[in-house]
């Protein structure tokens, strides 16, 4: 007789009997990664994001605007204007086409017909375009 043979004998545990088995899904859940500082990544990924810093323009190059502004009458523009940014100083600038819906002198804004409304302020370029001849 071998020394543990009759440990070899004795019917082996199944917990089944109790429970019922966990799916795979589940215990390889158990397995899967920590993350113990949630959010970081998130962080750092904002941290390397780059803002750019507003350009201040010289009255003359104020008035150039202005002028072309006041000369627009339902007409497509290019409009290069800066965008402040919602979480880090400074911003980006942003250029876009479309058709000038109306122009609010009194709180200095531009209102497109897409509906996006650019403060005067911020543009620092605009040149007219020609129609497009889809129109």
């Amino acid at each position: 007789m071998l020394e543990y043979e009759d440990l070899i004998k004795i019917k082996r545990h199944d917990p089944s009997e109790k429970h019922k088995r966990m799916s795979i899904n589940n215990r390889s859940a158990q397995f899967a990664a920590f993350k113990s500082l949630t959010g970081y990544e998130d962080k750092i990924k904002e941290n390397e994001r780059v803002t750019t810093k507003k350009i201040i323009l010289e009255e003359e190059r104020k008035e150039q605007i202005n002028r072309i502004i006041n000369n627009i009458s339902d007409e497509f523009v290019e409009i290069e204007y800066f965008v402040k940014d919602k979480y880090k100083d400074g911003g980006k600038y942003i250029t876009i086409t479309n058709k000038i819906k109306r122009i609010d002198y009194i709180n200095k804004k531009i209102e497109l017909i897409n509906k996006i409304k650019i403060n005067i302020d911020d543009i620092i370029n605009i040149k007219i375009e020609n129609k497009p001849i889809y129109e």
